[in-house]
C-alpha cells in the first residue's frame, strides 16, 4: 500500500531531494549536474527521487517555481487590486527572485527561469484583472496579463542589463503612470 501524499515525510523528502540540487547547482552548471549527483547529496536512491520527480528537468522546474511562489506570495497579490502598489512589490519581487538566483544561475536556466516568472506573473495579473473588472470579456484580460506578464519579465531583465544602477522599485515607478493609464478600465466609461 502505498503512503497517503499528506504523509509528512514525503515533504520532507522532497524538501531533501530540492535543497540538496539548489546545494548542487551552487557548485555546478545545471548541465553537469545528475540524478546521481543528487541522491548522493541527500543520501537517497534513484527510486526515491523517481518518486518525487519525473527527472531533472522536472526538478530544476518546481525548485524555481516553490521559490518563485514564496518570492510572490501570490496569494496576498490574487486577493487584491492591480494598481501601482501592487505593480511596484511584483516587480521588486521578480527582481529578488532573479539576484537570489543569480550566483547559482547558470547557462541553460534562463529560458526555464523567464517561462515560470511569466506564467506565474500571468496567472496572477489575470486574477488582479477579473477581481476588478467582472464586466470585461474574459479572453481581453486574459491577452492583458499575458502582455503585463512579459512586459513584467521584461522590465526586469532590463533593469538587469542595465547593471542594477537605480533600485528595482524607482526604475519600475518611472513606466508605472503609463501602464496605469491603460489598465484603468474605469477612466475610459
Amino acid at each position: 500500500m502505498t503512503q497517503p501524499k499528506t504523509d509528512p515525510r514525503i515533504g520532507r523528502t522532497r524538501k531533501l531531494i530540492m535543497d540538496s540540487f539548489m546545494e548542487l547547482s551552487s557548485k555546478k552548471e545545471f548541465k553537469d549536474i545528475t540524478v546521481k549527483d543528487i541522491t548522493a547529496e541527500a543520501l537517497i536512491n534513484r527510486a526515491t527521487f523517481y518518486y518525487h520527480f519525473e527527472d531533472i528537468y522536472d526538478l530544476l522546474e518546481k525548485v524555481l517555481s516553490e521559490v518563485l511562489l514564496v518570492n510572490l506570495d501570490c496569494d496576498y497579490y490574487q486577493n487584491n487590486e492591480l494598481n501601482e502598489e501592487a505593480l511596484v512589490s511584483i516587480f521588486i519581487a521578480i527582481t529578488n527572485f532573479q539576484k537570489s538566483l543569480s550566483n547559482r544561475c547558470h547557462r541553460g536556466y534562463e529560458d526555464t527561469i523567464a517561462r515560470i516568472i511569466r506564467e506565474q506573473l500571468e496567472i496572477i495579473f489575470y486574477k488582479m484583472l477579473l477581481k476588478q473588472n467582472r464586466t470585461e470579456e474574459d479572453e481581453a484580460l486574459k491577452i492583458t496579463a499575458a502582455i503585463l506578464s512579459w512586459g513584467i519579465y521584461g522590465a526586469s531583465v532590463e533593469w538587469r542589463r542595465n547593471s542594477k544602477k537605480i533600485p528595482p522599485e524607482e526604475f519600475i515607478k518611472l513606466a508605472i503612470p503609463y501602464i496605469m493609464s491603460g489598465i484603468d478600465f474605469d477612466s475610459k466609461n
